[in-house]
């Protein structure tokens, strides 16, 4: 539970770190606008031409007796569309990440030198090119992951009464576990800590992850909450990556004669990061 409400304090942290730059802020909000209109577009495509495109792929149904074929129809048009939101609330996060890719690492980099005792941010001495490859390369990965994860809960979501109740809460955990190491492989990949790493460290501290993760799942499921958060869930995020690997942190940016403190340690048996 500790490690729950320090997850929260994290995304806290953030968002007033962005309040306190709003500069940084302003730049990070341009990746978030353009993912937005880009999937509201599409949302909206579906909605309007979805039944077509059922109706167009399901020929074997135009022979069938009133009303089963419409209510088929209905009923894949509605599995399709809500597929096709959850999908967009689950790649939200990677597709900005990748649209905003310098926006993001310019602000993580000024969160890690305001915070950092020495004033220094990790570079991963990589050019833009490489960088850009990377980040789409594991963000595909990630999305293969959560879209398991989505299609089992999808179906989960039938079985009366847990359907109903479980498994609303345990997709939002899921969908925060891997929002958070979207948002953590910023900071992450900077310092040269490939995916597998990334993932051990994070199960190493699930309610960590869960603190910070949960909330931020839950409120990037109304899109325009998503694009103002953004920001400041990227500024947390490189806040708690230092705390995954147990680097020394200023609190809250502080300058001047001020001792560092250290933020809590993993727990003994922490996968180290690596190359």
């Amino acid at each position: 539970m500790r490690d729950l409400g320090a997850g929260f304090r994290y995304l806290l942290k953030g968002q007033r770190w962005v309040a306190r730059h709003g500069r940084s802020y302003g730049f990070g909000l341009v990746p978030g606008l353009i993912t937005l209109v880009l999937y509201a577009a599409v949302l909206v495509a579906l909605a309007l031409w979805g039944e077509d495109a059922v109706t167009w792929a399901t020929p074997f149904a135009d022979d069938w007796s009133s009303p089963w074929a419409g209510l088929f129809r209905g009923f894949l048009t509605a599995v399709l569309f809500a597929l096709s939101l959850l999908l967009a609330v689950v790649t939200f996060t990677a597709v900005t990440l990748l649209i905003g890719q310098p926006f993001y690492e310019n602000l993580s980099e000024k969160v890690d030198r305001d915070v950092s005792p020495d004033g220094h941010a990790p570079e991963s001495g990589l050019p833009l090119w490489r960088e850009l490859w990377i980040s789409a390369r594991d963000s595909l990965r990630i999305v293969a992951r959560a879209a398991l994860w989505g299609v089992l809960l999808f179906g989960c979501g039938f079985i009366p009464v847990v359907g109903q109740t479980v498994v609303p809460v345990v997709g939002v955990f899921v969908t925060g576990f891997f929002l958070t190491e979207e948002l953590t492989a910023v900071a992450l990949q900077r310092r040269s800590v490939e995916l597998r790493t990334r993932l051990a460290l994070l199960r190493s501290r699930k309610t960590l992850v869960w603190g910070f993760g949960a909330p931020l799942a839950a409120a990037f499921l109304v899109p325009f909450v998503a694009v103002f958060l953004m920001p400041g869930a990227v500024a947390g995020a490189t806040l708690m990556a230092r705390d995954l690997l147990d680097e020394e942190t200023r609190e809250d940016g502080e300058k001047g004669d001020q001792a560092a403190t250290t933020l809590p340690r993993p727990p003994s048996g922490s996968p180290s990061p690596g190359r």
